[in-house]
């Protein structure tokens, strides 16, 4: 039965960091549809595509003022968390992942919401609302990318300690741009393009995560051959309490305020709630999130020493 849970939860990146929505909804349905896609031949890359062609047919549909086109636009863009979802559980089911597979797929939702915010500025403008709110969603959608961005810097930080490098997906700016540099722009111009803004989203983790950063930096070279488990157990038990709020600044709760926001014709609340709310929250986890990692960092140099 397609539904067993333990199938299910065999293409979870870390049951740790998965949010209740996922588990009881999107991972199930991602699941099932991984299957269908494994029997069609289908590859995860495919898959992401193919979501985020239809995340930006829901974002366009959110520019009319119909609340059917709405609602449609709704259960699109559900459907193309579902396939988001999807994709991954695809590519650890069948051994697919690869780097440019990650990089496709976390860029995916910033095009769904490129359509969402353009559209959604269009259809203000078009009642009449200054164009001056162009400059309220830029700063939105920066707001996004950073919280976004924090978040998975934090949840694949956490996975690491907790799983090692085999299960999670952070990367290191250095090697990135390594690697960069010895791509082609006339060989290999889309491969090179997505390693530039990859390398450009994990700077940008780097930048606010410093302490995150120099504890990763710091466990990768003193524990090369695996991370003791006083490490282990010391991480979990700081950061676990700090993984709700990770996921509230990622899609689900995001999704849910702008489905009222469209769906109750309020759109100027939502992007109130991503500036204000998100951003408050952000300074926040960041700020606990460093101080942990500044503790666990003094406390290994007193080991080492």
């Amino acid at each position: 039965m397609w539904l067993n849970k333990s199938n299910i939860s065999s293409t979870f990146k870390s049951a740790y960091t998965e949010e209740f929505l996922d588990t009881i909804f999107y991972r199930p349905i991602g699941y099932g549809i991984a299957l269908v896609c494994r029997a069609l031949g289908c590859t995860p890359n495919s898959v992401t595509i193919f979501s985020i062609l239809v995340g930006m047919a829901a974002g366009h549909l959110f520019y009319y003022q119909s609340l059917w086109l709405n609602a449609t636009g709704v259960l699109l863009l559900i459907f193309a968390d579902a396939l988001d979802s999807a994709d991954g559980q695809l590519a650890r089911m069948t051994g697919q992942k690869s780097r440019y597979g990650r990089i496709l797929d976390g860029f995916s939702e910033n095009l769904w919401f490129l359509s969402i915010y353009l559209h959604l500025y269009l259809r203000m403008v078009n009642t009449g609302v200054s164009s001056l709110l162009l400059v309220v969603i830029v700063i939105s959608a920066i707001s996004h990318s950073f919280q976004c961005a924090v978040a998975d810097y934090y949840r694949n930080f956490f996975t690491y300690f907790i799983r090692g490098n085999v299960s999670s997906e952070i990367d290191n700016s250095q090697k990135l741009r390594e690697d960069y540099t010895g791509l082609s722009w006339k060989q290999t111009f889309w491969k090179k393009l997505f390693m530039r803004l990859y390398l450009n989203y994990t700077i940008q983790q780097e930048t606010i995560s410093k302490g995150a950063l120099r504890l990763y930096r710091y466990a990768e070279e003193k524990y090369s051959t695996g991370l003791p488990a006083f490490l282990t157990a010391t991480v979990k038990n700081k950061m676990l309490p700090l993984i709700k709020y990770y996921n509230i600044l990622t899609s689900n709760t995001r999704m849910l305020a702008l489905f009222v926001a469209v769906l109750c014709n309020v759109i100027p609340l939502y992007f109130i709630f991503e500036i204000i709310c998100l951003n408050l929250l952000l300074v926040y986890v960041v700020i606990r999130h460093e101080a942990n990692c500044k503790t666990i960092l003094k406390q290994l140099q007193k080991v080492g020493a």
